[in-house]
């Protein structure tokens, strides 16, 4: 997901990663987030998610990248589910 060209263009415009573009999307469209890591360079980079905005036309670009496939699993599947509540 991190290398799409439309992630890696818009990164690039702003002077970001792609990781942070995409924190900065689910910020700007309401999701709540919970960014999570251990390194101390990955912390520093969530926070700096907060100093600029992307454009409707950027997230109009971002919304397209939508491809409607889970990337961890289907939800609906009861394997996935039951493996989710044991974690």
């Amino acid at each position: 997901m991190f290398e799409h060209p439309s992630l890696v263009t818009i990164a690039k415009a702003h002077g970001k990663t792609a990781a942070q573009v995409a924190l900065r999307f689910l910020m700007q469209s309401v999701v709540v987030v919970i960014p999570k890591s251990v390194h101390e360079g990955r912390i520093k980079e969530n926070f700096d998610a907060f100093d600029f905005e992307l454009t409707a036309d950027e997230m109009a670009q971002l919304v397209k990248m939508d491809t409607a496939i889970p990337l961890i699993g289907n939800a609906e599947d009861p394997a996935v589910v039951e493996m989710a509540m044991k974690w």
